[in-house]
């Protein structure tokens, strides 16, 4: 099982076109162009664990997106699972997507109360999904 962090970023400053002194604001208004970081998912999924079981992450910061945008991702790479989130309620709902379904996993406020997070939830779901991926290999 390959359960991939959420990209810090999707763009970066190269090191070689980073200021080596403190950028004056005398100058005037700054411009940015940032490089887009190469996408790793890809090479992994064909090449290097075509067999793993592959999790990736989609945070969203538009509700009306998320899931759209998991199922693009699960098109475009060919892994078993997306969760998917959106920034506001990322801490007490997920959903779990799969090519042919999708599954929601929420906090109760009385779970929320103990302490329980939603991590706990998605780890457990996911066990049992690769479980199941590894009884369906052999």
């Amino acid at each position: 099982m390959f359960y991939l962090a959420a990209a810090v970023s999707d763009f970066y400053v190269p090191v070689s076109e980073m200021p080596e002194h403190k950028i004056q604001s005398s100058a005037g208004p700054l411009q940015i162009t940032m490089k887009m970081v190469p996408k790793m998912l890809s090479p992994l999924v064909k090449d290097w664990a075509p067999r793993a079981f592959i999790i990736s992450f989609k945070l969203e910061t538009d509700p009306s997106i998320v899931i759209d945008r998991a199922h693009t991702a699960l098109e475009v790479y060919r892994h078993q699972v997306v969760v998917a989130n959106v920034l506001d309620t990322r801490r007490s709902f997920v959903v779990i997507v799969r090519k042919d379904s999708e599954t929601k996993l929420l906090l109760s406020e009385e779970e929320v109360e103990r302490g329980i997070e939603i991590e706990q939830k998605i780890v457990e779901n996911l066990q049992s999904q690769h479980t199941a991926f590894i009884c369906d290999k052999n």
